[in-house]
């Protein structure tokens, strides 16, 4: 016996027994039945998901920094769009400014406060929030059904996944861009420096995406409660001179708005909502803090402070109509305009900051769930699982995003393109989280349906209104959504008959152990692992190598990867290994949809369970490599599976996803016509 083969003998097992008994799991339910999750296991961020008490200032201080950056800097441009729009004209009167005022303050109220922050953030997956993470809750009845193995449920969240990547180019841009149009205040003579500064700024921000932002994250918290205070004392030190302002607290003078204006005073709603734009990343981003720190920090300082600017500025326009700049108008001339200027910029690029890395989070979540082709996904940070970077898609984002600012070069103008794809994921939320509440939660018709209505009875006119902006803009989130959906839809599409292929091709064990010894003419020494799509049966890899070839290493290793509808699984339930027979041993690896498999630590942790001496520099991958033949007889169809093969071509290797040693993989291709 070779020197190889005495390495790979297991130190204390019998054929065909496992060392140890395989374990089981199952997918995070809710913690009662008719109740919402409470999140009892950690997530990937270590904890952060779920506070303890004496965590609760720096979580709520670190919330601020990351969850708030986007809704914090919507009064850059939101009263300004509201006012001067060339799409709906508004006199600048008091009962008009009044109706503004109002309907910024009560939309605050009740999308952030009432649905987000009192129930959608009560649908958690193990702490995460997000649309994806949404509907890993859903039954998996309703997540696919029929040929399409889609379904309606699933089509709805992928829609609305499609959408934030629409969102994710055009935040970044806006944000940036409206802060530096304070430069215009100061002075006339530096308008010219806006576009290229913006561009500077943002070719900046996402060059330094690869070094991750676990210390850039330290100071985010702290500038954005110096930007919240100064909004908000900017906001009172106007209210104080014009207390009249203060009417816009009732709801009536919303309501008198759309009696005095009616059917057109629905456009105004499309320039409204652009306060409430990062209500979404509230709930993607709670896995990061957990929902008690961010509901502290929202009511505590991000919405008192926010209200108090707008009112601020409604406050300035009561006083004088022809203000062209509610915003900057607020800071007294000078060099506080300045200061401003920089203050806001600092904060419009955490704003960018927090979008970026949740479009990260969103495909990384993507990819493990198949919904999108692999990606390079590099983790930034040892301490903080969720600080992830993309490299294709923060490339991707610059350019779009440079490309729309030397495209519109103004804010207003931007604006009209702004608020299509976030309000139609709000509107998909409520109706994702209904399902959750009555098949998941199991509440009543009439417990579950008031709350659908109350939330689609804003999510809906919000949605209404900006689609009448679709072609002064708006097309463009939804063209980029339009492209993601493909992607996305045909991606799981023909993964799923991909697997439906290799499951009908892959002989079954009892089938294959039967004939094993008389096609083989030698066990080679050495040990191989075969990556295998389902757990059960023989990989067609591994079949067609013994009928072609006629020779197997001494110990081969089937391996086959998972991805729960969790966040993460815990360490002691990643692992299920089981000793077969005449040397074959089967491993199966759970992740959950925020973790990055690693192939050579997982079957390095099973030899050890399964008590192999195997030295892994000695083993051998093998990976198939398929190539699509796009043609009329098969499921998918020439054009589907054209894209299909195309999008697999360019998609990251197994290999470099897997991290597994490049020197040690051997490919074998196969042609299938799916």
């Amino acid at each position: 016996m070779s020197e190889h083969t005495k390495n790979l003998t297991p130190a204390s097992a019998t054929p065909g027994t496992p060392s140890t008994p395989s374990t089981t799991f199952a997918p995070g339910t809710p913690s009662a039945p008719g109740a919402p999750s409470t999140g009892s296991a950690p997530g990937p961020h270590q904890g952060h998901g779920h506070a303890s008490p004496g965590k609760l200032g720096p979580l709520a201080l670190g919330a601020l920094g990351v969850v708030f950056g986007d809704i914090g800097t919507s009064p850059l441009y939101t009263f300004k769009e509201c006012i001067s729009s060339s799409e709906h004209p508004l006199l600048p009167t008091p009962e008009n400014i009044l109706g503004i005022c109002s309907l910024i303050v009560w939309s605050l109220t009740l999308v952030v406060t009432v649905k987000y922050m009192s129930f959608i953030m009560k649908a958690d997956n193990h702490g995460e929030g997000g649309i994806l993470a949404l509907l890993a809750l859903i039954p998996e009845k309703l997540r696919s059904s029929g040929h399409a193995h889609i379904g309606w449920v699933a089509l709805l969240v992928i829609i609305g996944a499609a959408l934030l990547f629409g969102d994710g180019i055009i935040t970044p841009a806006i944000s940036v861009l409206s802060a530096l149009e304070g430069l215009e205040v100061a002075t006339t003579r530096l308008k010219p420096l806006v576009i290229p500064l913006t561009c500077l700024i943002l070719f900046g921000l996402f060059a330094v995406q690869k070094r991750g932002t676990a210390g850039v994250g330290k100071v985010f918290g702290p500038i954005m409660v110096l930007w919240f205070g100064t909004i908000g004392v900017l906001g009172l030190i106007q209210i104080v001179r014009y207390p009249q302002v203060l009417w816009a607290l009732s709801p009536v003078h919303a309501a008198r708005f759309f009696l005095a204006h009616g059917i057109r005073g629905v456009p105004i709603l499309g320039s409204v909502v652009l306060a409430v734009t990062g209500g979404e990343a509230l709930y993607a981003d709670m896995g990061h803090f957990g929902r008690r720190p961010i509901r502290v920090a929202w009511l505590a300082l991000a919405m008192p402070t926010l209200i108090l600017c707008y009112l601020g500025q409604g406050a300035l326009l009561l006083a004088d109509s022809h203000v062209q700049s509610p915003f900057y108008s607020l800071v007294p001339s000078g060099a506080l305009t300045y200061a401003m200027v920089i203050l806001s910029g600092a904060a419009t690029v955490i704003a960018s900051q927090a979008l970026i890395s949740g479009v990260f989070s969103l495909t990384h979540q993507a990819v493990q769930l198949g919904f999108f082709p692999r990606v390079t996904i590099t983790h930034t940070s040892r301490e903080t699982e969720g600080q992830i970077y993309v490299p294709e898609i923060n490339w991707g984002l610059a350019l779009m995003c440079i490309a729309l600012v030397l495209g519109f070069r103004e804010s207003s103008r931007l604006a009209a393109a702004y608020g299509i794809a976030v309000t139609g994921t709000m509107a998909i939320t409520s109706i994702v989280y209904y399902v959750v509440a009555r098949q998941t939660w199991g509440w009543s018709r009439v417990k579950a349906l008031p709350v659908l209505v109350l939330f689609l009875s804003f999510d809906i006119p919000f949605l209404a209104a900006n689609m009448l902006k679709f072609v002064d803009g708006g097309y463009l989130p939804i063209l980029v959504g339009a492209l993601f959906f493909i992607v996305m839809v045909i991606w799981k599409v023909g993964r799923v008959h991909l697997r439906e292929y290799t499951t009908a091709h892959s002989p079954g064990w009892d089938d294959f152990t039967k004939t094993l010894l008389g096609k083989l003419l030698c066990r080679i020494p050495g040990g191989a692992v075969y990556l295998s799509s389902h757990r059960d049966g023989v990989p067609p890899l591994l079949a067609n190598q013994v009928e072609r070839m006629r020779v197997l290493h001494e110990v081969v290793l089937l391996l086959t990867v998972t991805t729960e509808h969790v966040p993460q699984v815990p360490p002691d339930e990643q692992l299920e290994v089981q000793a077969l027979q005449q040397g074959f041993y089967r491993i199966v690896g759970r992740y959950g949809f925020m973790e990055t498999p690693r192939i050579p630590a997982l079957v390095a942790k099973a030899a050890e369970r399964l008590g192999l001496h195997i030295d892994p520099t000695h083993l051998t991958y093998f990976l198939g490599r398929e190539t699509f033949i796009a043609s009329d007889e098969g499921k998918m169809g020439r054009w589907t599976e054209g894209l299909f093969s195309f999008l697999s071509r360019n998609s990251r290797s197994a290999t470099d996803y897997f991290g597994i040693p490049p020197e040690q993989v051997m490919e074998i291709g196969a042609q299938i016509d799916l």
